[in-house]
């Protein structure tokens, strides 16, 4: 059967009647659409609800005139709620010709049929050949998936897509500012805009406001872990953690990933990368991520998000993961891949209007709400770049703001070259941002010169911020030693520290990729000197698999 199948409805409360009326539209329309029928108006409507939450489509509705729970005319008004576009059949006796013709007016009624309806080749099937007909020629197909309800402003709303994006999930986003079909499935379910943001389901299951824990349940992530003990667990799911993943688990080793958020890290987040080795016309980090992932689960890589790491201890030779929630994962060996963020920019309003207009990192997913739009972008390395060159795409015009004279120390040449051919974004050097200005949402910025102090108003409907990165290291409390801004050290550099004598007590040096916590490693841009590229990082951590290898040798 074809999953994609548009249904027609039936409703009668004589069994008779309605077996006969579904006998013959089986007998001609099984191979094309799914015929399902009900004797009862309730049930009729509980199914419209369940199929449009689920993303089905219902192409025809017919619908016996009386009917002890409501009349077929005011029945065929409420599914006109969920399905206006599905055509209207009225099932009548003879007597019931006058309410019938009323109903033409009252629910723009295509057809009504007198029973009894033999043969059906001469009175049914040419009648029901051209309401289809008719439909098919305006039907678009639903999208089926998770569907996400609620204002393009809402922080609330960008945090639910972010997610859904970051985690490769498809879904469809409905703005109720400027969908119908979003007030249409806030009415059907009872809802109204205090409920926002909503998520429906594949399922035809609703969530109001959710968590995001809440939504990776239902999304089937987060998966319970399955191992009373790991060889290695690796803290973190960007280019790093997925090169360890995959090698762990390639190798042997019973391998645990976890993801705080949603895998890939920054450049999950990367619209294009061009210079990864091996794709010439480059990639977006979504798909190298999407690849990544299912490379390592393949393998046999288990992966569990959105959860958090709160803590690692050590106890009788064994590390042991505590999780936000409290659960504890006991494991031989740890590399931690948490990677770095985007600095926050603690100007005047910024805080204001963060995932309303104001955005860190590309936010791919807010590209197509910058269409036409004035958008600016603050940083001048790499990804400010790849975020500028994608978003040119949507946007009006694209500015650049930099504190600097112009982009050649911070960014590589070929994006710099793409940026000059481009003719929608301008760089602003020497500039930095003020203050941020709106009403529920980004509308203005305050611009400075550096130099003359001269500051300008002007109309701005997005901000993307990439300036500089700080570590996801604050939640460790272990002995591992961390430099002045919070990176992880390793190797021979951890010999500079004074502490290191008091912590380390093992009679060898630490591996090149190991903390001052044995079998504790870190790689990828989490670690202090590391050289912030995606390849670096997917090399850092393979690597970090065969040091793991050593210290499990070692500890047998």
């Amino acid at each position: 059967m074809n999953h994609n199948q548009p249904y027609i409805l039936c409703i009668d409360d004589d069994a008779q009647v309605l077996r006969a009326i579904v006998r013959d539209l089986k007998q001609k329309y099984r191979d094309n659409y799914k015929i399902i029928s009900t004797t009862v108006v309730s049930e009729a409507l509980e199914s419209l609800l369940e199929l449009k939450n689920k993303g089905e489509t219902v192409a025809m509705f017919i619908s016996d005139q009386r009917m002890p729970e409501m009349e077929g005319v005011e029945f065929l008004e409420k599914a006109m709620e969920y399905y206006p576009d599905a055509r209207r059949v009225l099932l009548t006796a003879y007597s019931d010709t006058d309410a019938a013709i009323r109903a033409i007016n009252a629910v723009q009624l295509d057809y009504y049929l007198v029973k009894p309806w033999s043969p059906p080749e001469e009175k049914l099937y040419p009648i029901i050949d051209d309401l289809l007909d008719n439909w098919q020629a305006i039907y678009r197909p639903d999208f089926k998936g998770i569907k996400v309800l609620g204002y393009q402003f809402s922080p609330k709303s960008h945090a639910i897509k972010d997610f859904l994006a970051g985690n490769l999930i498809p879904y469809q986003w409905l703005d109720v500012q400027a969908s119908e079909e979003a007030t249409r499935l806030l009415n059907v379910n009872n809802l109204s805009i205090k409920d926002l943001p909503v998520v429906i389901f594949d399922d035809g299951g609703c969530l109001s406001c959710p968590s995001i824990l809440d939504i990776a349940r239902k999304a089937g992530l987060n998966p319970q872990v399955k191992l009373d003990v790991y060889d290695v667990v690796i803290i973190g799911a960007g280019p790093a953690g997925l090169a360890a993943g995959v090698y762990g688990a390639s190798e042997g080793l019973k391998t645990l990933l976890i993801e705080k958020r949603a895998p890939g890290g920054q450049a999950g987040t990367s619209s294009r990368i061009e210079n990864y080795l091996g794709f010439p016309s480059g990639l977006s980090g979504a798909e190298l991520t999407r690849r990544a992932i299912a490379q390592a689960t393949r393998l046999g890589t288990e992966f569990i998000t959105p959860q958090s790491v709160k803590d690692i201890k050590q106890k009788d030779g064994y590390k042991k993961i505590v999780l936000e929630d409290g659960t504890e994962i006991n494991t031989r060996s740890v590399i931690i891949t948490t990677g770095v963020d985007y600095r926050q920019l603690e100007t005047k309003g910024v805080s204001d209007f963060t995932g309303a207009g104001i955005y860190y990192g590309a936010a791919t997913t807010e590209a197509a709400a910058c269409k036409d739009k004035e958008v600016y972008i603050v940083g001048g390395g790499n990804s400010a770049g790849q975020a500028a060159m994608y978003l040119s795409k949507f946007a009006k015009s694209i500015y650049i703001i930099i504190r600097r004279e112009d982009l050649t120390s911070t960014m590589s040449a070929y994006l710099i070259e793409q940026i000059a051919g481009t003719s929608n974004i301008t760089v602003l050097p020497k500039t930095e941002i003020a203050e941020a200005m709106g009403e529920e949402k980004l509308q203005q910025l305050c611009l400075c010169n550096i130099e003359t102090k001269e500051r300008r108003q002007v109309n701005a409907d997005a901000l993307y911020i990439f300036i500089g990165a700080k570590p996801f290291t604050d939640w460790i409390e272990l002995d591992i030693i961390k430099d002045d801004k919070g990176f992880i050290e390793t190797g021979r550099d951890l010999k500079n520290y004074d502490s290191f004598n008091k912590i380390w007590k093992q009679n060898r040096d630490p591996y090149l990729l190991e903390t001052s916590c044995p079998g504790i490693f870190a790689a990828g841009d989490v670690r202090a000197h590391a050289m912030n590229r995606v390849a670096a990082a997917v090399g850092e951590g393979s690597m970090a698999i065969s040091f793991v290898h050593k210290y499990l040798a070692e500890v047998k």
